[in-house]
């Protein structure tokens, strides 16, 4: 996988989200906004991303991001005008997908996935998301 050998000698996980970031902001097609989110004293706060400027903070439990980090559950969102309290840092975006990134259980940050294009991801784009996700929680913890 292209992520792990992008950040497999690199313990700092900032450059990691950075990477990761561009890595993927150049592979998707239809994608507007990608980057993290980290968890700061109990809200998020913006990290590495590649697109339009963005909010800085979303409290936890507030939008897509803040939902995905309280319920620790992937939140894909086929049209973001339907979900109920969605956070409009872009008004062009119209789909969503937020991951979790976890360490021992614990909510360290999520990736943000914005498409001008409705319903842009599945249940394969879920699946290929969690699994680079997944890449990097591993580098986490094999550096704590």
């Amino acid at each position: 996988m292209q992520t792990k050998a992008l950040i497999q000698d690199e313990t700092d996980p900032i450059a990691n989200m950075a990477n990761i970031s561009a890595l993927l902001f150049d592979a998707l097609e239809q994608v507007n906004w990608l980057g993290f989110y980290r968890v700061i004293e109990n809200q998020l706060v913006l990290g590495p991303f590649q697109g339009k400027v963005a909010c800085i903070r979303i409290p936890l439990g507030k939008g897509v991001c803040g939902t995905a980090a309280q319920s620790k559950t992937t939140q894909r969102i086929l049209d973001v005008h339907q979900f109920d309290g969605h956070i409009a840092c872009d008004a062009s975006t119209n789909a969503e997908i937020v991951i979790p990134v976890q360490v021992n259980g614990d909510i360290i940050a999520v990736l943000d996935i914005d498409s001008t294009s409705f319903e842009r991801f599945d249940q394969e784009d879920q699946d290929g998301l969690e699994a680079i996700v997944a890449v990097f929680e591993q580098s986490l913890l094999a550096v704590k």
